[in-house]
């Protein structure tokens, strides 16, 4: 599970529901900073048990350089509403549409930003129409399934919330956690971060995960599908990541001839892992994507 440095928005920052043609999404909207120039609009995706959360750090250094950044929960995710049972509305199509109406509430062409799982529905809106986008930056996101080793997570995860009450599942996981788990998630934010990111979880959609994890477990490769969008993309991931090795993001870069960013001292989060040097490769990434474009 990701873990936020902190649930409170950054300064300037407006949380609200953002109204679509499909709905309303919850968002944290974070302006360009005073007396900069304004370059573009970001759209930024979270990942599996993640949320919009997961991108305040990267909020006020992208303002910082020029760009509006609007990061969102998905359907079913934390803040946004969606059905606890139905898991047909949480198809991988559903939610790249879903992308699309939010792309176009916002109004312009955005830049599009999908971490993890986030990524793999960023994709599935541009392979649906890149009209919207200005460019596609996927953010420790990979070529098709997620690695054996997390597929065995998702796999627990499926079957503990088939017998067990969302809180529960909350509970089980705590009592799991080794004790460096335990002292880390303190010294990170105590016991208010362990409050938000027991709300966050209790907020999220069973059907979502449900959905959402068997799409990580089975996605096929689309790289070659994505090849063919004319985009400029980004492959940026941490130094580390066991969720799609490095070496499959160093491939998937080849074949999209994308720009590549390793973050060092990074793992599978670099937004709250290093935020300064992932908002310093994303914004200059999108300025020369603005400049190409």
């Amino acid at each position: 599970m990701s873990r936020p440095a902190t649930f409170v928005p950054p300064p300037g920052a407006r949380a609200y529901s953002l109204r679509s043609a499909r709905g309303e999404f919850a968002v944290i909207d974070s302006p360009v900073a005073d007396g900069v120039e304004a370059r573009g609009v970001a759209l930024l995706l979270p990942g599996f048990t993640g949320s919009k959360e997961d991108f305040n750090p990267l909020h006020v250094p992208l303002g910082q350089r020029g760009y509006r950044t609007v990061a969102v929960d998905g359907r079913g995710q934390y803040e946004s509403d969606g059905p606890e049972t139905d898991e047909s509305a949480y198809a991988r199509e559903e939610l790249a549409r879903d992308v699309l109406a939010q792309a176009e509430a916002l109004g312009q062409p955005v830049h599009l930003l999908g971490h993890s799982l986030g990524g793999q529905i960023s994709r599935a809106a541009v392979l649906l129409d890149h009209a919207p986008f200005r460019s596609l930056t996927l953010m420790a996101s990979g070529p098709g399934r997620i690695s054996e080793p997390q597929q065995q997570r998702v796999k627990l995860l499926q079957d503990a919330l088939a017998v067990m009450s969302m809180a529960e599942v909350w509970d089980a996981m705590r009592a799991m956690e080794t004790p460096e788990e335990t002292e880390t998630a303190t010294l990170d934010g105590g016991l208010d971060d362990r409050d938000d990111l027991r709300r966050r979880w209790l907020g999220t959609k069973p059907a979502q995960l449900l959905a959402t994890g068997r799409q990580l477990c089975t996605e096929p490769d689309r790289v070659a599908e994505l090849a063919a969008v004319p985009l400029p993309f980004h492959i940026l991931s941490g130094a580390r990541d066991d969720t799609w090795p490095l070496p499959l993001l160093d491939d998937m870069t080849v074949r999209l001839k994308a720009r590549r960013t390793v973050i060092e001292d990074a793992e599978h989060s670099p937004n709250t892992d290093q935020p300064l040097p992932t908002a310093r490769a994303i914004a200059d990434f999108w300025d020369d994507a603005t400049a190409e474009g």
